[in-house]
């Protein structure tokens, strides 16, 4: 494995990340922001935040894929949320977790939540966007 989750004395423990990321692989991915849009490029979820996170991290795990690689090859994610308010956290965290029983691995490299007034299209409400690093 190209990358190694920690979460290091100093900092605190988070659940659903991990803190730090570190790579020893060779090749470096970069995913685009991924939107809840199913293969035909259909909006999956319109509405419905959980349903919208879980697709997005499936299309980042299809991209990764198309590398060779998976979702636990990911060094570093960015979350974009529309109008983001802390309630909206068991939303975000159970289309995490549905993705994450579909792919079957937890992803929980370092990532950042970033709350946006809106996305390309309005009907999308979060975009995630992968950087993971491959032996």
């Amino acid at each position: 494995m190209a990358i190694t989750l920690v979460n290091p004395d100093g900092l605190p423990s988070i659940d659903v990340y991990r803190q730090v990321a570190i790579a020893s692989g060779s090749r470096t991915v970069f995913v685009a922001g991924q939107v809840a849009w199913d293969a035909a490029g259909a909006t999956v979820g319109e509405g419905d935040l959980a349903a919208q996170v879980e697709q997005c991290y499936l299309n980042v795990g299809t991209a990764l894929a198309a590398a060779g690689g998976t979702v636990d090859d990911v060094a570093k994610l960015t979350v974009y949320v529309v109008d983001w308010t802390p309630d909206k956290m068991p939303l975000l965290l159970d289309g995490i977790s549905r993705a994450a029983a579909k792919l079957g691995t937890a992803p929980v490299p370092p990532a950042t939540l970033v709350g946006v007034a809106a996305l390309a299209a309005p009907e999308h409400l979060v975009e995630i966007e992968a950087t993971a690093v491959l032996d």
